[in-house]
Parts: C-alpha cells; sequence; structure tokens
C-alpha cells in the first residue's frame, strides 16, 4: 500500500478523510513556508558540521531547498489537505526532487521544535516591522503636533470640558503611548530571540548536534535551556498578542476621539473623503467607517489573546496538538493591527484640524475655573477655600447665563475683596494654557520640550 504520509509507518490504514480535513493546518501554517526553509538549511547546515550527514548531502538539500522556496514565491509548489503542515509539505517536495537523501532533514529534529522555530523567525521578522510602523506613526504625530503647535481646544475628563490645552499635547498623549507600545515590542523581540531547534519531540535528541551554532546561523542571541518547555512554550506568541491588543486598543481610543470630533456637534476635525464612505440612503452622510473598523476589529484583536490563553490554560507538558491553535489566532492579529497602523497613520496625515471651532468651543463649559481659583490661591487663600468660592461663582454664571470673562469686577468682589484687575487676564484662555510650563504640561514651551524628546528617541532607535 502506498505511503501518503511520511509518519504512516505503524498504521494500518489511512486516516479518515474528516480527519484529514480536521488534523490539517497547512491552510493555516503555509504562512511559515520561508521561515521553515530557513531553519531546515541552518539545521542541514549543523547537521554536516557535526559530521552527522556528509557534505554533500547537505549540499544537494540545501541547494534543493533554496531551489523549492524560489518556485513557492513563483507559485509553483501546490499543496493538497492530505499534506497535513507546512512541514510534511516541504518535506515531501524535497523528496520527490532528490530521492533517498532528501529523507535525512529530518535527522535530529521533531515538527515540535521545527514549528517552535518557524514561529520564533516570523514573530521576529513581524516584530520589527510593526516597530518600524510605530515608528513612522510616532513621527507623523510629532508632524502633526508641529504643523498645529499653538491650536487651543478644550481638554476633557468624563468627556466633559475640563481645562483648556494645545491641541498638540493632546495628540502627543497618543505618540506617549505607542512609544511604550514600541519598547515593549522591543523587549518581546529579547524574549522571543533564542532558538528551540535541538530540543526534538520534548527530550532533545541522541545525536551530538550543536544547537548554539543553528543559533548563530539565524540570528538568535542563544538557545532556549530546557526541552520540554521549548516544545510547549507559547510565551512569546501570547506576549506578543497582548502587545497587539495594547497597541490595537491605544488606535481604537484614538479613533473613538476622532470619531467624536468629526461629529457636526463638535466639528473639530475633518476626516479626508478617502476614509470615509457613504449611506445607501441617505446622501448626505460622510461616515467615519476607517475609524469605526479600526475600533471594532479590536475585539477580535482581544479575542485572539483570550483564545490562546484558554488553549494553553490546563495544557499538560509538554506537546500537544492544541498548539496548532495558536497560528490563526498570531496571524490575524498581526494583520490587523498591521493594516490598523497604516490606515491610522494616512488618517493622521489627510486630516484637516478646524482650529476656529476648538477654539470657539473653549469660551463655553467654564474651563478657565481651576485657573480662576489658582489665581485666589496666589492672593493668599487656601486651594480648598477657593475651590468652594469659584464653585459658587460658576453656579452664578449659570444662573445669569454668564461666562466667567462676562463678569464685572463689582461681581468678582461680591465673592472676593481679593480678586482685582489683573484677573481678568489670569483667566484668558491663552494664559491658562502657557501658565502650564510644569514638566509635561500643556504650554507652548512643555509641548515643545516632548515634541524635541520624542525626536531625540526615534533618533536614537535608528
Amino acid at each position: 500500500m502506498r505511503r501518503i504520509k511520511l509518519w504512516e509507518g505503524r498504521f494500518s490504514k489511512s486516516t479518515a478523510q474528516i480527519f484529514d480535513l480536521f488534523n490539517a493546518s497547512i491552510m493555516t501554517d503555509i504562512k511559515l513556508f520561508e521561515y521553515d526553509i530557513l531553519g531546515s538549511v541552518a539545521h542541514v547546515k549543523m547537521l554536516a558540521k557535526c559530521n552527522i550527514i556528509l557534505e554533500d548531502e547537505a549540499k544537494l538539500i540545501i541547494d534543493s531547498l533554496y531551489q523549492i522556496l524560489e518556485d513557492f514565491k513563483s507559485g509553483k509548489i501546490e499543496f493538497e489537505i492530505s499534506d497535513e503542515d507546512v512541514h510534511m509539505l516541504i518535506e515531501k517536495e524535497l523528496i520527490k526532487r532528490i530521492g533517498e537523501v532528501g529523507k535525512k532533514v529530518h535527522t535530529a529534529r521533531s515538527r515540535n521544535d521545527q514549528v517552535a522555530l518557524d514561529e520564533r523567525l516570523f514573530c521576529r521578522e513581524k516584530n520589527l516591522y510593526l516597530q518600524e510602523l510605530i515608528k513612522t506613526l510616532i513621527n507623523t504625530i510629532v508632524n502633526l503636533a508641529e504643523e498645529n503647535i499653538d491650536v487651543i481646544m478644550p481638554g476633557f475628563t468624563h468627556l466633559q470640558k475640563a481645562q483648556p490645552i494645545l491641541f498638540s499635547h493632546y495628540i502627543l498623549a497618543y505618540a506617549q503611548m505607542l512609544k511604550r507600545d514600541l519598547l515593549r515590542l522591543r523587549q518581546n523581540y529579547s524574549m522571543t530571540n533564542y532558538s528551540p531547534l535541538g530540543s526534538a519531540a520534548l527530550a532533545g535528541t541522541t545525536f551530538e548536534i550543536d544547537r548554539f551554532f543553528v543559533a548563530s546561523e539565524l540570528g538568535f542571541e542563544s538557545v532556549t535551556e530546557n526541552s520540554i518547555d521549548t516544545v510547549s512554550d507559547r510565551d512569546f506568541i501570547l506576549e506578543m498578542l497582548f502587545l497587539l491588543a495594547m497597541i490595537q486598543m491605544h488606535l481604537s481610543r484614538l479613533a473613538e476621539d476622532f470619531i467624536i470630533f468629526n461629529t457636526d456637534e463638535f466639528k473639530f476635525i475633518e476626516l479626508d473623503d478617502s476614509f470615509c464612505s457613504g449611506s445607501s440612503i441617505m446622501p448626505q452622510k460622510k461616515n467615519p467607517d476607517a475609524l469605526e473598523l479600526i475600533r471594532g476589529k479590536t475585539g477580535r484583536v482581544y479575542a485572539n489573546l483570550i483564545g490562546l490563553l484558554t488553549v494553553l490554560k490546563g495544557l499538560p507538558l509538554s506537546y500537544n496538538k492544541d498548539l496548532q491553535e495558536d497560528k490563526e489566532f498570531l496571524f490575524d492579529s498581526i494583520e490587523t493591527v498591521e493594516m490598523s497602523l497604516v490606515i491610522i497613520n494616512e488618517i493622521l496625515k489627510t486630516l484637516k484640524i478646524n482650529k476656529e471651532n476648538m477654539e470657539r468651543s473653549c469660551k463655553s463649559g467654564f474651563i478657565n475655573a481651576t485657573d480662576l481659583a489658582d489665581y485666589l490661591v496666589t492672593k493668599g487663600i487656601a486651594f480648598r477655600d477657593a475651590h468652594f468660592i469659584v464653585g459658587n461663582i460658576v453656579k452664578y454664571c449659570i444662573e445669569s447665563g454668564k461666562t466667567l470673562e462676562d463678569l464685572s469686577l463689582e461681581e468678582y468682589k461680591r465673592f472676593s475683596e481679593k480678586i482685582q484687575e489683573d484677573v481678568c487676564q489670569f483667566i484668558k484662555i491663552e494664559t491658562c494654557v502657557n501658565r502650564r510650563k510644569s514638566y509635561g504640561g500643556t504650554s507652548l514651551e512643555s509641548v515643545r520640550k516632548q515634541i524635541d524628546n520624542l525626536k531625540e528617541f526615534l533618533n536614537k532607535l535608528k
């Protein structure tokens, strides 16, 4: 009976077709094709170095692996469900091309450490790409802040107007979130950068291999320490999924802000037509669908993290087929976050800032009330007492239909004799903003420092 699968030796009958469909991962892990080839090349070089296979055999295998990779990239490699996974596909193709010598490629390794290697190579590369996307986005935010550095807008707490801030200060808050994301990705890269190959199925191998040679060939910092842990470890993927969820959450918050600021009620910003869509029934609509999709897709990125956590919960050591499920979570989250980063970057680059509307909005909501309290403190009144006095002044304004700027000095003095003519300058919106010179505050001086620090941070990463 012709053997279809490379592991069928101890089986007396073929697997059920429905099980083949259920068991196969090739439709998903085909994305690991190139990484599997690169790992196999490094492994074969090591086998030859350690005199486990002949140099001529190694050369033939390696040349054939590179040719298989080239054929795959050009669309010449076809696969079927019966191929099971990307590892079996490549090995089968290798044996088909060079015969018996191809069967030596799997000496001293297992699919268990092989897939762990492929995933680490994949995550390492994607990590670097995500870092580049985030650096690009931070730079776009910095440019947007510089272009609108003196635009004043209301700052919000509880989605209510709180205090006046610079728009540049507001948007730089997202740059700080992304900076932390970038630093966490760099840490994840270091945690991922250990070679698992040589752990074999779970107990290591009887062959005298050189794991450190393979690690060096593939650019890893070193090798993993425990073969049992190695083949069952998906911490590096879990951490990546968490980081992806964190990044997507930050993008979702920005999307939510801009969805609100883009509404007719706010009109703080205007999204470019190229990132909006219309209604099938209401001709006047311009919907912020790109932002809504970023917000909506956050749920699936969260779900992928919870999904893998659930797969790993209670999983006995060492390798179990449950781990095959990790790739769909990982690939989906990476693709979603990559696309979201690219989209949000383009949205920011094409964004229109409505300076007049932002500054007009600052004139309502008593957003200079805290500054009036600070004014009273400068006159010798304890802050808690000043807070109470200003609360009464605001209540009076509401009842009178006035703003703090509308009140006469005589009206102010009903609440405190300490208030003098200089109060008018003190509570001007521009004054409120530029007096907040504390490190990290919203003054022009402080925001320029934030921009300089971010530029320095990005330059050090080059």
